[in-house]
């Protein structure tokens, strides 16, 4: 099983890489990007490396460009993923564990992408964004994405930087050219989650998928074209996918053995976070579901998966986010329970998981 490369190759990496090129004290490229005065940073919900690569048909810009895989951190959800963008933080030290986690001193469950309960985001996430420290270092920077984000909990945690709404692939482009074309040297990052969405709906495999990966292809073009010259345009992901039919997937509710001694079940169905009932009691419940779901996941302790270095190093504040027992399941295969999850079962493609086709993401870099 694939782990992250937090500090040599992950997406925790790319931004600090991207303030060093632009000439930030401080900073370390281990990325290797060229130094430049602007810089414009797509991040494609989604595209994983394995993914884009078996679609070359469908993507002939984005397979043009200079590009190798870097890994996402764990787990490979959105939520995590952005936060360790925006911070250059892996998991255990900016503390969003995933897309649900345990309510910190609480019984119940924080999901982080919709920010509910609405938690204090400068508390839970107490780490200033790069785009704060870009600023700080005379590099105007940009955050665009759908209006619905501004201001939510999770941009202010992951993204916090001046923001400029742009629902359209057509704002997209216009706000981005014109936030790199002034004289200052400049930092431009465009989140675009169409292909998200659609492999959730449809899976990776569909039609609707590939149709939907050569429009974000078109977009990605049109983006590079119209970038004033001598940008650095790169692409990236925040996680890859993978299909799971309905007769692959186990629910907690269904199987006695999976909720003896749990109190809580969090995260989602590729990576459960669980919680255990006693605060000895990790070590019977990581057998239970050791025994229940066998080669089909693994199943660590939270000591075993601090020390094996999924989460990165683990600040103290964080650790007890993560389950006392977590899961990373394997193959085409989910955990699920639909009582607390019900969406989850309605969705053909998922990610979380340290599969590779989950944990390697583009590293896709072209100059304008």
């Amino acid at each position: 099983m694939p782990l992250p490369r937090y500090g040599e190759g992950a997406l925790s990496d790319l931004l600090p890489s991207v303030l060093a090129a632009l000439g930030v004290n401080g900073e370390v490229d281990v990325l290797g990007l060229p130094p430049a005065r602007r810089y414009c940073v797509l991040l494609v919900d989604a595209l994983g490396w394995n993914l884009l690569r078996a679609h070359p048909a469908q993507a002939p810009f984005l397979a043009s460009l200079a590009g190798r895989a870097i890994t996402a951190g764990t787990p490979t959800t959105t939520a995590t993923s952005l936060t360790s963008l925006g911070t250059g933080l892996p998991p255990g030290k900016h503390g969003i564990v995933g897309y649900t986690s345990r309510v910190p001193g609480g019984d119940g469950i924080f999901n982080a992408l919709k920010w509910d309960p609405p938690l204090d985001p400068l508390t839970y996430q107490p780490y200033p964004s790069l785009f704060d420290r870009a600023s700080r270092s005379g590099v105007e920077t940009t955050v665009i994405g759908q209006s619905s984000f501004r201001d939510t909990g999770l941009t202010r945690a992951a993204m916090a930087g001046p923001f400029r709404a742009a629902n359209s692939y057509g704002q997209r482009v216009a706000a981005a050219v014109e936030r790199s074309s002034g004289p200052a040297p400049s930092l431009v990052y465009v989140y675009d989650g169409d292909l998200d969405y659609t492999g959730h709906q449809h899976g990776w495999r569909s039609a609707a998928w590939r149709y939907q990966l050569a429009m974000v292809d078109r977009f990605a073009e049109q983006l590079y074209d119209e970038l004033p010259a001598g940008t650095v345009f790169v692409v990236t992901a925040d996680h890859g996918m993978v299909d799971v039919e309905p007769d692959r997937r186990i629910d907690v509710d269904d199987v006695p053995a999976l909720r003896e001694g749990v109190a809580l079940v969090a995260g989602e169905a590729r990576f459960r976070h669980v919680y255990t009932a006693s605060a000895d009691g990790a070590g019977d419940v990581a057998a239970a579901w050791r025994s229940v779901l066998g080669d089909r996941a693994e199943v660590l302790t939270r000591a075993e998966a601090v020390a094996a270095g999924w989460f990165g190093a683990v600040e103290s504040r964080v650790a007890e986010r993560i389950g006392d027992v977590v899961a990373s399941v394997h193959g085409d295969c989910a955990v699920e329970r639909r009582s607390v999850f019900p969406v989850e079962t309605r969705l053909r493609g998922l990610h979380g998981a340290l599969s590779e086709d989950e944990l390697m993401v583009p590293l896709l870099v072209g100059e304008a």
